[in-house]
């Protein structure tokens, strides 16, 4: 068609007191990849939900391929040939790669199934290329791998515009490249990819135009060819684009007993004879390419995953078996990688989700201080820059971004003495990064030892003070941050995954 597929008009939404979209018109080409971007909060995802059906405008019109979305339902919207791929992606584990790209979709005879599924597969797959066994379980498949599940979804249904919802925050460097590829070729094929995204290098690689919001409101639209990285985080912001890390403070004395102690603790989990320690007001990062066993270090500190062997301590004293409780009685804060399905509890609001590990110091004879809870989480909102600004605001339905300053707010509420971060800036854009960052150094300045994951080397170098280098569950080494790059970081790390049992590693290209 030679007219927009999407047409959007005056399309306005709250959610109780907060308005999350105003007077949004905007529209969406034939065949072309079309960036939403801003802040967590500015409404992006919110328009993303109301193209698909998942929310109604409580204002405005909405046109798909020239039709009104009378019913804002995802059927309806699917009927007219829009599909949306969630960052939290909609797919059942247990059944096959054939089933979930066609469910909904069986053939069946007299109301019993076929079992035409791996055959249409075939045929599907040999459209898109992407070479998946129609019979592997899902629950069986990487992230990546399921992303293209969901892709052969839309496609399956003959969706003419597909919205992507942050497909890139759970990839590797390599999986979003070839996802890029994936996306070209769907633009090639006529259809209309809606972006939304806080990866600006993304935007800049792979989309043909880009609408950047603020605040609910659309900023400004135009080609991706005469935008740069600094001009679109001016414009989601509004001011300059200074993108720098705050300064750590002074590394502790070396001589300074640890206040974490890690010795020889091995899990089930993969982990094998790891040793690590942290001082007061140090960020120790820890480093090591996807499955090197980052993030089960942290669940073993923490408890969530039994130890084998092996024992944590704090200031020399060894937590005896050792689990979350006990490891919050004893002063271990974790924000986990998910904070979707490990960090918060949605069905709660915001302040219980603030509140809850901390219930007995914030009670009086059994009974909870409703009014010091209100206190602690109206300061904890203010110290965050949590939008929307409510006590009792509905923790579902923030951005991605504020659901992590409400996660970081649950364990700043109270005093710990270890804070362990596993990708807390995953998934959130560069205002949210900004505020995150200030708090990572903010526990440093106060005393509290911190034990820094994230896949982004270059942030693990810029906010620690030293780092350790995992490979295949166990650490290999030990690097000053300040004194490294993501290069040498990464040489290092790749010779010791592909050196062979026994094999001596070759010397690093930098000194240690």
């Amino acid at each position: 068609m030679s007219g927009p597929v999407v047409r959007l008009a005056g399309v306005e939404k709250s959610f109780g007191a907060a308005r999350i979209l105003r007077d949004i018109t905007l529209e969406f080409a034939p065949g072309e990849v079309h960036a939403l971007i801003g802040e967590n909060g500015a409404g992006k995802s919110s328009l993303g939900k109301i193209v698909g059906g998942y929310y109604g405008a409580d204002r405005g019109t909405v046109d798909i391929l020239g039709v009104r979305l009378e019913r804002p339902t995802p059927r309806h919207a699917l009927q007219l040939g829009v599909a949306m791929i969630h960052q939290e992606l909609q797919l059942v584990p247990q059944l096959s790669v054939a089933q979930n790209v066609f469910l909904g979709l069986e053939t069946n005879v007299a109301g019993l199934l076929r079992g035409s599924e791996n055959q249409r597969f075939t045929e599907l797959d040999r459209r898109c290329g992407f070479g998946l066994d129609p019979r592997r379980t899902l629950g069986d498949l990487s992230i990546a791998e399921r992303q293209k599940v969901e892709i052969m979804r839309a496609i399956a249904r003959d969706a003419r515009v597909i919205i992507m919802d942050e497909p890139t925050s759970s990839l590797t460097a390599d999986e979003a490249e070839r996802l890029h590829k994936v996306i070209a070729w769907l633009r090639d094929e006529g259809r209309t990819i809606i972006y939304v995204t806080h990866f600006l290098d993304h935007v800049l690689a792979v989309c043909d135009r880009v609408t950047v919001m603020r605040d609910g409101c659309i900023v400004r639209t135009g080609p991706i060819a005469k935008e740069t990285k600094r001009s679109l985080v001016e414009a989601m912001l509004g001011e300059s684009a200074e993108v720098a890390y705050p300064a750590l403070p002074p590394a502790p004395d070396p001589t300074l007993p640890p206040r974490l102690s890690v010795r020889n603790a091995s899990t089930e989990a993969g982990i094998a004879d790891v040793s690590i320690d942290i001082r007061p007001g140090e960020i120790v990062g820890l480093v090591g390419l996807v499955g090197s066993g980052r993030s089960e270090v942290a669940r073993a500190i923490f408890g969530a995953d039994p130890l084998t062997s092996g024992t944590v301590a704090l200031d020399d004293k060894a937590i005896v078996n050792l689990s979350p409780k006990r490891a919050v009685r004893a002063g271990i804060a974790f924000i986990p990688e998910d904070r979707r399905k490990q960090g918060l509890v949605l069905t709660q609001r915001t302040r219980p989700n603030m509140s809850l590990p901390h219930l007995a110091a914030i009670s009086r004879f059994g009974l909870l201080d409703i009014a010091e809870e209100r206190r602690r989480t109206r300061a904890m909102i203010a110290h965050f820059g949590i939008v929307p600004a409510a006590s009792d605001g509905e923790v579902a339905y923030y951005s991605g971004g504020n659901q992590q300053k409400v996660l970081l707010s649950k364990w700043a509420y109270g005093t710990p003495q270890v804070v362990l971060l596993d990708e807390p800036s995953r998934g959130v854009d560069i205002g949210a990064r900004r505020r995150i960052h200030d708090f990572i150094v903010e526990l440093a300045q106060s005393g509290v030892a911190v034990l820094l994951i994230s896949s982004e080397l270059e942030e693990v170098l810029n906010l620690s003070h030293r780092s350790y280098l995992m490979s295949r569950g166990a650490i290999v080494g030990e690097i000053a941050s300040a004194s490294a790059s993501v290069d040498q970081v990464l040489f290092r790390l790749f010779n010791v995954e592909t050196q062979q049992p026994g094999e001596a590693a070759a010397s690093p290209a930098y000194p240690e």
